[in-house]
Protein backbone atom coordinates (compact mmCIF):
# COMPACT_ATOMS: atom_id res chain seq x y z
CA UNK A 1 0.00 0.00 0.00
CA UNK A 2 1.27 3.40 -0.88
CA UNK A 3 1.48 6.09 1.79
CA UNK A 4 -0.86 9.06 1.90
CA UNK A 5 1.93 11.44 0.90
CA UNK A 6 2.24 9.59 -2.43
CA UNK A 7 -1.43 9.70 -3.32
CA UNK A 8 -2.36 13.24 -2.31
CA UNK A 9 -2.01 16.15 -4.68
CA UNK A 10 -0.86 19.63 -3.46
CA UNK A 11 -1.10 22.90 -5.39
CA UNK A 12 2.09 24.79 -6.29
CA UNK A 13 2.46 28.32 -4.85
CA UNK A 14 1.79 31.07 -7.31
CA UNK A 15 5.08 32.77 -6.70
CA UNK A 16 7.29 29.87 -7.84
CA UNK A 17 10.28 30.84 -9.91
CA UNK A 18 9.94 30.31 -13.65
CA UNK A 19 12.67 27.72 -13.59
CA UNK A 20 10.81 25.79 -10.91
CA UNK A 21 7.62 25.87 -12.96
CA UNK A 22 9.55 24.64 -15.96
CA UNK A 23 10.93 21.76 -13.93
CA UNK A 24 7.47 20.85 -12.72
CA UNK A 25 6.14 20.99 -16.27
CA UNK A 26 8.90 18.68 -17.48
CA UNK A 27 8.20 16.28 -14.64
CA UNK A 28 4.50 16.30 -15.46
CA UNK A 29 5.23 15.57 -19.10
CA UNK A 30 7.48 12.68 -18.15
CA UNK A 31 4.85 11.34 -15.77
CA UNK A 32 2.23 11.58 -18.47
CA UNK A 33 4.48 9.69 -20.84
CA UNK A 34 5.03 6.95 -18.27
CA UNK A 35 1.31 6.66 -17.69
CA UNK A 36 0.49 6.56 -21.39
CA UNK A 37 1.04 2.84 -21.51
CA UNK A 38 -1.20 2.34 -18.51
CA UNK A 39 -4.65 1.65 -19.96
CA UNK A 40 -6.85 1.66 -16.85
CA UNK A 41 -7.56 5.24 -15.90
CA UNK A 42 -8.22 5.85 -12.21
CA UNK A 43 -7.20 2.28 -11.44
CA UNK A 44 -5.97 3.51 -8.03
CA UNK A 45 -9.44 4.98 -7.22
CA UNK A 46 -7.99 8.33 -6.11
CA UNK A 47 -10.08 10.47 -8.46
CA UNK A 48 -13.57 10.88 -7.00
CA UNK A 49 -16.86 12.34 -8.24
CA UNK A 50 -19.90 12.75 -6.02
CA UNK A 51 -18.28 10.60 -3.37
CA UNK A 52 -17.62 7.70 -5.76
CA UNK A 53 -14.54 6.66 -7.77
CA UNK A 54 -14.61 8.34 -11.18
CA UNK A 55 -15.28 5.97 -14.13
CA UNK A 56 -16.25 3.11 -11.81
CA UNK A 57 -20.00 2.49 -11.42
CA UNK A 58 -20.58 0.82 -8.07
CA UNK A 59 -22.96 -1.99 -7.20
CA UNK A 60 -25.31 -1.30 -4.31
CA UNK A 61 -23.25 -3.77 -2.26
CA UNK A 62 -19.99 -1.90 -3.01
CA UNK A 63 -18.44 0.91 -0.96
CA UNK A 64 -15.80 3.53 -1.72
CA UNK A 65 -13.50 3.53 1.31
CA UNK A 66 -10.41 5.30 2.59
CA UNK A 67 -7.70 3.79 4.75
CA UNK A 68 -4.67 5.83 5.79
CA UNK A 69 -5.15 8.24 2.93
CA UNK A 70 -5.50 5.41 0.43
CA UNK A 71 -8.78 4.84 -1.41
CA UNK A 72 -10.10 1.46 -2.55
CA UNK A 73 -13.36 -0.35 -3.33
CA UNK A 74 -14.92 -2.97 -1.06
CA UNK A 75 -17.62 -5.36 -2.29
CA UNK A 76 -19.78 -7.34 0.14
CA UNK A 77 -21.47 -10.64 -0.71
CA UNK A 78 -25.24 -10.74 -1.12
CA UNK A 79 -26.19 -14.31 -0.16
CA UNK A 80 -25.71 -16.10 -3.44
CA UNK A 81 -26.12 -13.14 -5.78
CA UNK A 82 -23.60 -11.58 -8.15
CA UNK A 83 -21.76 -8.47 -6.90
CA UNK A 84 -19.48 -7.01 -9.55
CA UNK A 85 -17.15 -4.09 -10.28
CA UNK A 86 -16.94 -3.66 -14.05
CA UNK A 87 -14.58 -1.99 -16.52
CA UNK A 88 -14.16 -2.42 -20.28
CA UNK A 89 -10.87 -1.29 -21.87
CA UNK A 90 -10.35 -0.70 -25.58
CA UNK A 91 -7.18 -2.50 -26.67
CA UNK A 92 -4.55 -0.69 -28.72
CA UNK A 93 -4.00 -2.12 -32.20
CA UNK A 94 -1.05 -4.44 -32.63
CA UNK A 95 -0.73 -5.33 -28.94
CA UNK A 96 0.12 -9.03 -28.47
CA UNK A 97 0.15 -9.27 -24.68
CA UNK A 98 -0.54 -7.29 -21.53
CA UNK A 99 0.50 -7.22 -17.91
CA UNK A 100 -2.45 -6.89 -15.55
CA UNK A 101 -1.64 -6.00 -11.94
CA UNK A 102 -3.83 -5.26 -8.94
CA UNK A 103 -3.89 -5.38 -5.16
CA UNK A 104 -6.52 -7.51 -3.50
CA UNK A 105 -7.70 -8.34 0.01
CA UNK A 106 -10.51 -10.63 1.06
CA UNK A 107 -12.14 -11.69 4.30
CA UNK A 108 -14.63 -14.39 5.29
CA UNK A 109 -15.41 -15.50 1.74
CA UNK A 110 -17.68 -18.54 1.96
CA UNK A 111 -18.54 -20.63 -1.05
CA UNK A 112 -22.10 -20.57 -2.36
CA UNK A 113 -24.20 -23.55 -3.45
CA UNK A 114 -21.57 -24.63 -5.95
CA UNK A 115 -17.85 -25.03 -5.29
CA UNK A 116 -17.03 -22.37 -7.88
CA UNK A 117 -19.26 -19.74 -6.22
CA UNK A 118 -16.42 -17.69 -4.74
CA UNK A 119 -14.63 -14.34 -4.99
CA UNK A 120 -12.66 -13.79 -8.19
CA UNK A 121 -11.35 -11.32 -10.73
CA UNK A 122 -12.98 -12.23 -14.03
CA UNK A 123 -11.07 -11.34 -17.20
CA UNK A 124 -12.65 -11.67 -20.65
CA UNK A 125 -11.53 -10.69 -24.14
CA UNK A 126 -14.30 -9.63 -26.55
CA UNK A 127 -14.40 -8.96 -30.26
CA UNK A 128 -15.62 -5.78 -31.97
CA UNK A 129 -19.21 -7.07 -31.86
CA UNK A 130 -19.02 -7.56 -28.10
CA UNK A 131 -18.92 -11.35 -28.30
CA UNK A 132 -16.81 -13.12 -25.71
CA UNK A 133 -13.80 -14.87 -27.22
CA UNK A 134 -13.21 -18.43 -25.99
CA UNK A 135 -10.02 -19.58 -24.34
CA UNK A 136 -9.46 -16.53 -22.18
CA UNK A 137 -7.17 -16.33 -19.17
CA UNK A 138 -7.87 -18.15 -15.92
CA UNK A 139 -9.67 -16.11 -13.26
CA UNK A 140 -7.81 -15.55 -9.97
CA UNK A 141 -10.04 -17.07 -7.28
CA UNK A 142 -10.29 -16.30 -3.56
CA UNK A 143 -11.97 -17.97 -0.57
CA UNK A 144 -11.54 -17.72 3.17
CA UNK A 145 -9.47 -14.73 4.32
CA UNK A 146 -6.17 -13.21 3.20
CA UNK A 147 -3.51 -12.05 5.65
CA UNK A 148 -3.74 -8.55 4.25
CA UNK A 149 -3.26 -6.87 0.92
CA UNK A 150 -1.71 -9.03 -1.80
CA UNK A 151 -0.35 -7.93 -5.17
CA UNK A 152 -1.25 -10.10 -8.15
CA UNK A 153 0.35 -9.85 -11.59
CA UNK A 154 -0.94 -11.72 -14.63
CA UNK A 155 0.33 -12.07 -18.17
CA UNK A 156 -2.46 -11.96 -20.77
CA UNK A 157 -1.98 -13.17 -24.35
CA UNK A 158 -4.33 -11.38 -26.76
CA UNK A 159 -6.43 -13.79 -28.87
CA UNK A 160 -6.97 -12.96 -32.54
CA UNK A 161 -9.89 -10.61 -33.10
CA UNK A 162 -9.88 -9.13 -29.61
CA UNK A 163 -11.04 -5.50 -29.43
CA UNK A 164 -11.72 -5.01 -25.71
CA UNK A 165 -10.76 -6.48 -22.37
CA UNK A 166 -13.28 -6.70 -19.55
CA UNK A 167 -12.00 -6.72 -15.97
CA UNK A 168 -14.55 -7.65 -13.32
CA UNK A 169 -13.63 -8.04 -9.63
CA UNK A 170 -16.60 -10.11 -8.47
CA UNK A 171 -18.26 -11.91 -5.60
CA UNK A 172 -19.53 -14.72 -7.79
CA UNK A 173 -22.65 -15.90 -5.94
CA UNK A 174 -20.60 -16.30 -2.76
CA UNK A 175 -22.54 -16.97 0.43
CA UNK A 176 -20.64 -14.37 2.49
CA UNK A 177 -17.48 -12.29 2.66
CA UNK A 178 -15.86 -9.11 1.36
CA UNK A 179 -13.51 -8.42 -1.53
CA UNK A 180 -11.28 -5.30 -1.56
CA UNK A 181 -9.62 -4.15 -4.78
CA UNK A 182 -7.10 -1.38 -5.49
CA UNK A 183 -4.35 -0.21 -7.86
CA UNK A 184 -5.48 -1.88 -11.07
CA UNK A 185 -3.12 -1.37 -14.00
CA UNK A 186 -2.89 -2.74 -17.52
CA UNK A 187 0.03 -2.19 -19.87
CA UNK A 188 1.22 -3.72 -23.15
CA UNK A 189 4.26 -6.00 -23.00
CA UNK A 190 6.18 -8.18 -25.49
CA UNK A 191 4.56 -11.54 -26.07
CA UNK A 192 7.57 -13.48 -24.74
CA UNK A 193 7.14 -11.77 -21.36
CA UNK A 194 3.52 -12.82 -20.89
CA UNK A 195 4.14 -16.07 -19.05
CA UNK A 196 5.03 -14.68 -15.65
CA UNK A 197 6.18 -18.06 -14.46
CA UNK A 198 7.11 -17.54 -10.86
CA UNK A 199 10.30 -19.54 -11.02
CA UNK A 200 13.84 -18.24 -11.17
CA UNK A 201 15.72 -19.18 -14.32
CA UNK A 202 17.71 -22.32 -13.81
CA UNK A 203 21.42 -21.98 -13.31
CA UNK A 204 23.56 -23.17 -16.17
CA UNK A 205 24.69 -26.74 -16.01
CA UNK A 206 28.17 -26.93 -14.47
CA UNK A 207 31.10 -26.84 -16.86
CA UNK A 208 31.35 -29.53 -19.51
CA UNK A 209 34.86 -30.70 -18.67
CA UNK A 210 35.18 -34.26 -19.92
CA UNK A 211 32.40 -33.81 -22.49
CA UNK A 212 33.14 -35.94 -25.54
CA UNK A 213 30.10 -34.84 -27.55
CA UNK A 214 30.84 -32.66 -30.54
CA UNK A 215 28.99 -29.38 -30.91
CA UNK A 216 26.51 -29.88 -33.74
CA UNK A 217 25.54 -27.54 -36.54
CA UNK A 218 23.30 -27.74 -39.60
CA UNK A 219 25.01 -27.86 -43.00
CA UNK A 220 22.63 -28.33 -45.88
CA UNK A 221 20.48 -31.34 -45.06
CA UNK A 222 22.96 -32.86 -42.61
CA UNK A 223 24.11 -32.45 -39.04
CA UNK A 224 27.84 -31.94 -38.77
CA UNK A 225 30.52 -31.59 -36.13
CA UNK A 226 30.79 -27.81 -36.04
CA UNK A 227 34.55 -27.94 -35.48
CA UNK A 228 35.54 -30.49 -38.13
CA UNK A 229 32.65 -30.31 -40.59
CA UNK A 230 32.28 -34.11 -40.52
CA UNK A 231 28.76 -35.53 -40.75
CA UNK A 232 27.09 -36.72 -37.54
CA UNK A 233 24.36 -39.34 -37.93
CA UNK A 234 22.11 -39.58 -34.86
CA UNK A 235 20.89 -43.12 -34.21
CA UNK A 236 19.31 -44.07 -30.93
CA UNK A 237 16.20 -44.64 -28.84
CA UNK A 238 13.44 -42.61 -27.22
CA UNK A 239 13.25 -42.93 -23.43
CA UNK A 240 9.82 -42.34 -21.91
CA UNK A 241 8.40 -41.89 -18.40
CA UNK A 242 9.61 -38.45 -17.29
CA UNK A 243 6.64 -36.99 -19.12
CA UNK A 244 4.23 -38.84 -16.78
CA UNK A 245 6.29 -39.16 -13.60
CA UNK A 246 8.66 -36.87 -11.71
CA UNK A 247 10.81 -39.88 -10.79
CA UNK A 248 10.63 -41.73 -14.10
CA UNK A 249 11.08 -45.46 -14.68
CA UNK A 250 14.68 -46.78 -14.71
CA UNK A 251 15.81 -43.65 -16.55
CA UNK A 252 19.56 -43.65 -15.79
CA UNK A 253 19.80 -47.41 -16.15
CA UNK A 254 18.05 -47.14 -19.52
CA UNK A 255 20.41 -44.45 -20.77
CA UNK A 256 23.43 -46.58 -19.79
CA UNK A 257 22.01 -49.64 -21.53
CA UNK A 258 21.04 -47.72 -24.66
CA UNK A 259 24.52 -46.22 -25.06
CA UNK A 260 26.42 -49.43 -24.34
CA UNK A 261 24.44 -52.60 -25.08
CA UNK A 262 22.30 -51.11 -27.84
CA UNK A 263 25.11 -48.94 -29.28
CA UNK A 264 22.99 -45.80 -29.55
CA UNK A 265 24.70 -42.46 -29.98
CA UNK A 266 21.57 -40.47 -29.12
CA UNK A 267 18.63 -40.63 -26.74
CA UNK A 268 15.43 -38.66 -27.03
CA UNK A 269 14.35 -37.89 -23.45
CA UNK A 270 10.64 -37.14 -23.00
CA UNK A 271 9.94 -34.42 -20.39
CA UNK A 272 6.87 -32.70 -18.96
CA UNK A 273 6.90 -28.96 -18.27
CA UNK A 274 4.94 -29.27 -15.03
CA UNK A 275 7.55 -31.62 -13.59
CA UNK A 276 10.39 -29.38 -14.76
CA UNK A 277 8.91 -26.50 -12.79
CA UNK A 278 8.08 -28.71 -9.82
CA UNK A 279 4.29 -28.40 -9.89
CA UNK A 280 3.49 -32.02 -10.70
CA UNK A 281 1.78 -34.43 -8.29
CA UNK A 282 3.75 -35.09 -5.10
CA UNK A 283 6.58 -32.73 -6.01
CA UNK A 284 7.61 -30.72 -2.95
CA UNK A 285 11.07 -29.50 -3.96
CA UNK A 286 10.19 -27.14 -6.82
CA UNK A 287 11.52 -29.61 -9.38
CA UNK A 288 15.09 -29.73 -8.01
CA UNK A 289 15.33 -33.55 -8.13
CA UNK A 290 13.71 -33.70 -11.55
CA UNK A 291 16.11 -31.22 -13.11
CA UNK A 292 19.05 -32.96 -11.41
CA UNK A 293 17.95 -36.25 -13.00
CA UNK A 294 17.87 -34.63 -16.43
CA UNK A 295 21.33 -33.17 -15.72
CA UNK A 296 22.64 -36.67 -15.03
CA UNK A 297 21.20 -37.97 -18.31
CA UNK A 298 23.06 -35.16 -20.08
CA UNK A 299 26.28 -36.07 -18.25
CA UNK A 300 25.92 -39.75 -19.12
CA UNK A 301 25.58 -38.86 -22.78
CA UNK A 302 28.41 -36.35 -22.82
CA UNK A 303 30.83 -38.87 -21.27
CA UNK A 304 30.03 -41.32 -24.09
CA UNK A 305 30.28 -38.70 -26.82
CA UNK A 306 26.54 -39.05 -27.44
CA UNK A 307 23.70 -36.55 -27.69
CA UNK A 308 20.41 -36.10 -25.83
CA UNK A 309 17.35 -34.59 -27.49
CA UNK A 310 15.36 -32.86 -24.75
CA UNK A 311 11.85 -33.63 -25.93
CA UNK A 312 9.09 -31.41 -24.56
CA UNK A 313 6.58 -34.23 -24.71
CA UNK A 314 3.41 -32.19 -25.08
CA UNK A 315 0.90 -31.70 -27.83
CA UNK A 316 -1.30 -29.60 -30.15
CA UNK A 317 0.40 -26.23 -30.60
CA UNK A 318 3.02 -24.14 -28.78
CA UNK A 319 1.59 -22.23 -25.81
CA UNK A 320 3.10 -19.62 -23.53
CA UNK A 321 3.90 -22.33 -20.94
CA UNK A 322 6.04 -24.02 -23.59
CA UNK A 323 7.91 -20.77 -24.20
CA UNK A 324 8.45 -20.50 -20.43
CA UNK A 325 9.86 -24.04 -20.43
CA UNK A 326 12.32 -23.30 -23.22
CA UNK A 327 13.41 -20.02 -21.70
CA UNK A 328 14.45 -21.97 -18.61
CA UNK A 329 15.85 -25.07 -20.31
CA UNK A 330 17.79 -23.02 -22.85
CA UNK A 331 19.34 -21.02 -20.04
CA UNK A 332 20.38 -24.21 -18.24
CA UNK A 333 21.86 -26.01 -21.26
CA UNK A 334 22.91 -23.07 -23.40
CA UNK A 335 25.61 -24.20 -25.85
CA UNK A 336 26.12 -27.58 -24.23
CA UNK A 337 27.58 -29.67 -27.09
CA UNK A 338 25.57 -32.76 -26.19
CA UNK A 339 22.09 -31.18 -25.99
CA UNK A 340 19.50 -30.70 -28.75
CA UNK A 341 16.20 -28.91 -28.11
CA UNK A 342 13.09 -30.86 -29.23
CA UNK A 343 10.58 -28.00 -29.24
CA UNK A 344 7.20 -29.78 -29.04
CA UNK A 345 6.46 -33.47 -29.30
CA UNK A 346 3.45 -33.74 -31.62
CA UNK A 347 1.70 -30.68 -33.03
CA UNK A 348 -1.67 -31.40 -34.58
CA UNK A 349 -5.05 -29.99 -35.56
CA UNK A 350 -3.82 -26.50 -36.46
CA UNK A 351 -2.94 -24.74 -39.70
CA UNK A 352 0.64 -24.31 -40.84
CA UNK A 353 0.26 -20.56 -40.25
CA UNK A 354 -0.64 -21.15 -36.60
CA UNK A 355 2.07 -23.83 -36.32
CA UNK A 356 4.72 -21.32 -37.32
CA UNK A 357 3.47 -17.92 -36.24
CA UNK A 358 0.85 -18.64 -33.59
CA UNK A 359 -2.76 -17.57 -33.38
CA UNK A 360 -6.14 -18.84 -32.31
CA UNK A 361 -6.71 -22.61 -32.18
CA UNK A 362 -10.16 -24.15 -31.96
CA UNK A 363 -11.46 -27.26 -30.27
CA UNK A 364 -12.45 -28.68 -33.66
CA UNK A 365 -10.00 -31.17 -35.20
CA UNK A 366 -8.73 -30.15 -38.64
CA UNK A 367 -7.18 -33.49 -39.47
CA UNK A 368 -8.87 -36.41 -41.16
CA UNK A 369 -11.36 -38.37 -39.03
CA UNK A 370 -9.71 -40.59 -36.44
CA UNK A 371 -6.35 -38.90 -36.34
CA UNK A 372 -7.08 -37.12 -33.08
CA UNK A 373 -7.55 -40.51 -31.45
CA UNK A 374 -3.82 -41.19 -31.73
CA UNK A 375 -3.50 -39.81 -28.23
CA UNK A 376 -5.86 -39.31 -25.33
CA UNK A 377 -4.87 -35.65 -24.99
CA UNK A 378 -8.05 -33.54 -25.37
CA UNK A 379 -8.30 -31.15 -28.26
CA UNK A 380 -8.48 -27.79 -26.47
CA UNK A 381 -9.03 -24.29 -27.74
CA UNK A 382 -6.77 -21.38 -26.89
CA UNK A 383 -3.98 -19.17 -28.19
CA UNK A 384 -0.75 -20.52 -29.65
CA UNK A 385 2.49 -18.54 -29.66
CA UNK A 386 3.86 -20.55 -32.60
CA UNK A 387 7.00 -22.62 -33.16
CA UNK A 388 9.00 -19.58 -34.23
CA UNK A 389 8.48 -18.10 -30.78
CA UNK A 390 10.04 -21.17 -29.15
CA UNK A 391 13.11 -20.84 -31.37
CA UNK A 392 13.38 -17.14 -30.60
CA UNK A 393 13.07 -17.71 -26.84
CA UNK A 394 15.94 -20.22 -26.91
CA UNK A 395 18.12 -17.87 -28.92
CA UNK A 396 17.31 -14.94 -26.67
CA UNK A 397 18.52 -17.06 -23.73
CA UNK A 398 21.92 -17.22 -25.43
CA UNK A 399 21.62 -20.83 -26.62
CA UNK A 400 22.86 -21.71 -30.10
CA UNK A 401 22.01 -25.44 -29.69
CA UNK A 402 20.46 -27.19 -32.70
CA UNK A 403 16.68 -27.30 -32.34
CA UNK A 404 14.30 -29.96 -33.65
CA UNK A 405 10.81 -28.89 -34.74
CA UNK A 406 8.09 -31.52 -35.16
CA UNK A 407 5.61 -31.21 -38.00
CA UNK A 408 1.81 -31.50 -38.11
CA UNK A 409 -0.39 -34.64 -38.06
CA UNK A 410 0.98 -35.67 -34.68
CA UNK A 411 4.53 -34.84 -35.69
CA UNK A 412 4.42 -36.70 -39.02
CA UNK A 413 3.77 -34.13 -41.76
CA UNK A 414 6.70 -31.89 -42.81
CA UNK A 415 5.18 -30.78 -46.13
CA UNK A 416 4.49 -27.26 -44.86
CA UNK A 417 8.19 -26.67 -44.24
CA UNK A 418 8.65 -26.65 -48.03
CA UNK A 419 5.51 -24.56 -48.57
CA UNK A 420 6.75 -21.35 -46.98
CA UNK A 421 6.53 -22.25 -43.30
CA UNK A 422 10.15 -23.10 -42.55
CA UNK A 423 11.38 -21.56 -39.32
CA UNK A 424 13.86 -18.69 -39.27
CA UNK A 425 17.20 -19.16 -37.57
CA UNK A 426 18.46 -16.23 -35.50
CA UNK A 427 22.02 -16.72 -34.34
CA UNK A 428 22.04 -20.43 -33.61
CA UNK A 429 23.57 -23.58 -35.06
CA UNK A 430 20.55 -24.40 -37.16
CA UNK A 431 17.15 -26.09 -37.26
CA UNK A 432 16.32 -29.73 -37.85
CA UNK A 433 12.80 -30.96 -38.54
CA UNK A 434 11.22 -33.94 -36.83
CA UNK A 435 8.81 -36.57 -38.12
CA UNK A 436 7.12 -39.46 -36.26
CA UNK A 437 6.55 -42.47 -38.49
CA UNK A 438 4.31 -45.44 -37.72
CA UNK A 439 2.81 -48.17 -39.94
CA UNK A 440 -0.49 -46.38 -40.48
CA UNK A 441 1.26 -43.32 -41.88
CA UNK A 442 1.46 -43.13 -45.66
CA UNK A 443 3.04 -40.89 -48.34
CA UNK A 444 6.59 -41.03 -46.99
CA UNK A 445 7.95 -39.04 -49.90
CA UNK A 446 5.60 -36.09 -49.44
CA UNK A 447 5.45 -36.15 -45.65
CA UNK A 448 9.15 -36.29 -44.74
CA UNK A 449 11.50 -37.38 -47.54
CA UNK A 450 11.01 -34.24 -49.64
CA UNK A 451 11.89 -32.14 -46.59
CA UNK A 452 14.88 -34.40 -45.89
CA UNK A 453 16.35 -33.46 -49.26
CA UNK A 454 16.73 -29.86 -48.06
CA UNK A 455 16.91 -30.01 -44.25
CA UNK A 456 18.21 -32.43 -41.62
CA UNK A 457 15.35 -34.66 -40.47
CA UNK A 458 15.04 -36.57 -37.21
CA UNK A 459 12.64 -39.49 -37.17
CA UNK A 460 12.06 -38.80 -33.49
CA UNK A 461 9.54 -41.61 -33.02
CA UNK A 462 9.33 -44.75 -35.12
CA UNK A 463 8.06 -48.22 -34.31
CA UNK A 464 5.61 -51.04 -34.97
CA UNK A 465 3.79 -53.85 -33.20
CA UNK A 466 1.69 -56.90 -34.17
CA UNK A 467 -1.48 -55.66 -32.47
CA UNK A 468 -3.64 -53.12 -34.29
CA UNK A 469 -4.27 -49.98 -32.26
CA UNK A 470 -7.99 -49.12 -31.84
CA UNK A 471 -7.92 -45.96 -33.95
CA UNK A 472 -6.21 -47.63 -36.93
CA UNK A 473 -8.55 -48.86 -39.69
CA UNK A 474 -7.97 -52.57 -40.38
CA UNK A 475 -6.81 -51.84 -43.91
CA UNK A 476 -4.12 -49.43 -42.61
CA UNK A 477 -2.55 -51.92 -40.19
CA UNK A 478 0.68 -53.60 -41.30
CA UNK A 479 2.60 -56.36 -39.57
CA UNK A 480 6.14 -55.67 -38.32
CA UNK A 481 7.80 -58.38 -40.42
CA UNK A 482 7.15 -56.37 -43.59
CA UNK A 483 7.07 -52.83 -42.25
CA UNK A 484 10.11 -52.79 -39.95
CA UNK A 485 12.71 -53.82 -42.58
CA UNK A 486 11.35 -51.30 -45.09
CA UNK A 487 11.28 -48.48 -42.54
CA UNK A 488 14.80 -49.20 -41.32
CA UNK A 489 15.92 -49.51 -44.93
CA UNK A 490 14.42 -46.08 -45.67
CA UNK A 491 16.21 -44.56 -42.68
CA UNK A 492 19.52 -46.04 -43.81
CA UNK A 493 19.10 -45.22 -47.51
CA UNK A 494 18.49 -41.52 -46.81
CA UNK A 495 20.66 -41.40 -43.66
CA UNK A 496 17.81 -40.00 -41.61
CA UNK A 497 18.54 -39.29 -37.96
CA UNK A 498 16.33 -41.52 -35.79
CA UNK A 499 15.40 -42.45 -32.22
CA UNK A 500 13.23 -45.54 -32.00
CA UNK A 501 10.09 -45.55 -29.86
CA UNK A 502 10.11 -46.78 -27.17
CA UNK A 503 12.83 -47.91 -24.77
CA UNK A 504 10.25 -48.99 -22.23
CA UNK A 505 8.34 -52.29 -21.82
CA UNK A 506 4.92 -50.61 -21.48
CA UNK A 507 5.02 -47.65 -23.87
CA UNK A 508 3.89 -49.03 -27.24
CA UNK A 509 5.32 -49.79 -29.70
CA UNK A 510 7.80 -51.36 -27.28
CA UNK A 511 11.47 -51.98 -27.95
CA UNK A 512 11.71 -53.89 -24.65
CA UNK A 513 10.01 -56.95 -23.25
CA UNK A 514 11.16 -56.28 -19.68
CA UNK A 515 13.56 -54.28 -17.52
CA UNK A 516 16.28 -56.80 -18.30
CA UNK A 517 16.33 -54.91 -21.63
CA UNK A 518 15.31 -57.94 -23.65
CA UNK A 519 14.36 -56.69 -27.12
CA UNK A 520 10.85 -57.41 -28.40
CA UNK A 521 11.04 -59.81 -31.36
CA UNK A 522 8.82 -57.68 -33.58
CA UNK A 523 10.52 -54.28 -33.17
CA UNK A 524 13.32 -54.36 -30.58
CA UNK A 525 15.32 -57.06 -32.41
CA UNK A 526 15.47 -55.32 -35.82
CA UNK A 527 15.97 -51.87 -34.27
CA UNK A 528 18.85 -53.12 -32.11
CA UNK A 529 20.39 -54.80 -35.15
CA UNK A 530 20.19 -51.55 -37.13
CA UNK A 531 21.88 -49.65 -34.29
CA UNK A 532 24.65 -52.26 -34.38
CA UNK A 533 25.22 -51.60 -38.07
CA UNK A 534 23.15 -54.27 -39.82
CA UNK A 535 21.97 -53.13 -43.23
CA UNK A 536 18.29 -53.21 -44.20
CA UNK A 537 16.77 -52.85 -47.66
CA UNK A 538 13.73 -50.73 -48.40
CA UNK A 539 11.78 -52.91 -50.80
CA UNK A 540 8.60 -50.85 -50.79
CA UNK A 541 7.93 -47.15 -50.39
CA UNK A 542 4.84 -46.31 -48.38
Amino acid sequence: MRGSDQKRQTAAPLNLELSTLASLLLAALLAGSAQAAQLITNGAFEEARDGKPAQWPLHERAAYLEEGGNHFVRQTADAGKMVMLYRSIALPKGAEAFKLAFRVRWEGVKLGKEKWFDARVMIDFKDAAGEKLPGGPSHPNFKGSSKGWETRTLGLVVPPGAATLEIMPTLFNAAAGTLDIDDLSLEPIPLEEAGFVNYALSARLPDTEGCRSAELAVKGNRLVDKKTGNEVWLQGVAIASLEWSAAGDHVLESVTNALTEWRANAVRLALGSKFWFGVGPWQKDGGVKYRALVDEVVRQCERKGAWVVIDLHEYRAPEQRHADFWRDVATRYANHPGVIFGLLNEPHDVTWEVWRNGGWVTDKPKAKPGVAAENAEPVKKGVSVGMQRLVDVARKAGARNVVSAGGLDWGYDLSGVLAGYALTEKGGNGIMYESHVYPWKREWQKMFLDAAAKYPVLIGEVGCQPERMPFIPPEAHEMPETWAPDMLGCIQKYRLNWTAWCFHPKASPCLLLDWAYTPTPYWGVPAKAALAGQAFEMKKMR
